[in-house]
Parts: C-alpha cells; structure tokens; sequence
C-alpha cells in the first residue's frame, strides 16, 4: 500500500499537523496512518510523553471525526500500547543512518500489513472487553 504522507518530509509534517488539529480526512486514518504517528512520537519523545500523545491524539481525533470514546467503541487502550511496544521494539533495533522518515515508512512497511498481529497475542475475549478498551492488559496467550 502507498502512504501519500510519507512521501517526503512536507507531506508528513502535514499529515502530522492534520492529525493534531484533528482534521485529517476519516479515509486516511488507516492502521498504516495510526502506526505512522505512533512511531513519530517515539521517534521524538520520552517514551512516557510519546504514549501519552499518541492515547490523548487518538482520542480528540476520535471526537473530531465524531468517532466517540465509549466503553464499547473509539479508543482502545491495550491495542494501542500493544502498538506502542512492538513498535519501540522495531525502532530499537540498528537502522543505520536512516532519518525519521525512513524510521517510519520503514515501521509502516513492517507493519502496515499486519494489522491483526495482535490476534498472535490476545484472545478475541480479551481484545472485546471493555476493559482491554479502558485499560493495558497484557497479552493472554503464550506464543
């Protein structure tokens, strides 16, 4: 899949600036678009600060876009940190001398297509229930 806002820094910086303004179009917050801000703030901010900025993001673009943040819908607090971590996992591996930008598009092409690589982790249970959505629990199976 092609990411038109990861096309070049302007483009991103863009996306990035819509997302916060909670102005990006509906269509273009993928699972790709998710992990691309996801892995921007860890790229850029103390890990604490970054997963406080993508949970507090997530939610007021949630209700910009009408998407509301119930116990049963929107935002989804242990998917989004089982994100986080594997993301921080990726980023921490050598990249050499690659920019912010090849960190994630390199982080988006890795995962972009994997967008049920929780199910690998979580049972169905566990991921539906309103406290998966509310709070971080940890992953249930054993792989």
């Amino acid at each position: 899949m092609t990411y038109e806002f990861l096309e070049d820094d302007v483009a991103f910086a863009d996306f990035i600036a819509q997302f916060e303004a909670g102005t990006l179009p509906r269509p273009v917050w993928t699972h790709g678009a998710h992990l691309a801000v996801a892995a921007w703030y860890l790229l850029r901010l103390p890990e604490r600060s970054a997963i406080t900025r993508v949970r507090e993001g997530i939610q007021h673009y949630n209700t910009c876009v009408g998407v509301q943040n119930t116990r049963d819908s929107g935002y989804h607090e242990t998917l989004t940190i089982f994100w986080l971590r594997t993301l921080m996992m990726f980023l921490a591996e050598p990249h050499e001398n690659a920019s912010e930008i090849e960190l994630v598009r390199g982080a988006v092409a890795r995962f972009g297509p994997e967008r049920d690589l929780f199910r690998a982790y979580y049972s169905f249970d566990v991921v539906r229930s309103q406290e998966a959505r509310a709070r971080w629990i940890p992953p249930d199976k054993i792989i």
